[in-house]
């Protein structure tokens, strides 16, 4: 009776420890700003250096 009583809380802790992995991984982030952030980083010098659409055909 014991041994199944600490395998069945062993189960629960093994459970629970997979579920709170998974949700860190699902949840958005606190600080994120989505797909569109450039985070404060100038990429217009960058982005004049680039060849157009025009050049490259």
């Amino acid at each position: 009776m014991i041994q199944q009583l600490l395998v069945g809380m062993f189960f629960l802790v093994a459970l629970w420890y997979v579920g709170r992995m998974v949700y860190r991984q699902v949840k958005p982030k606190k600080n994120s700003c989505g797909a569109n952030c450039k985070c404060g980083v100038d990429f217009s010098e960058l982005e004049k250096n680039l060849p157009n659409e025009k050049t490259l055909n």
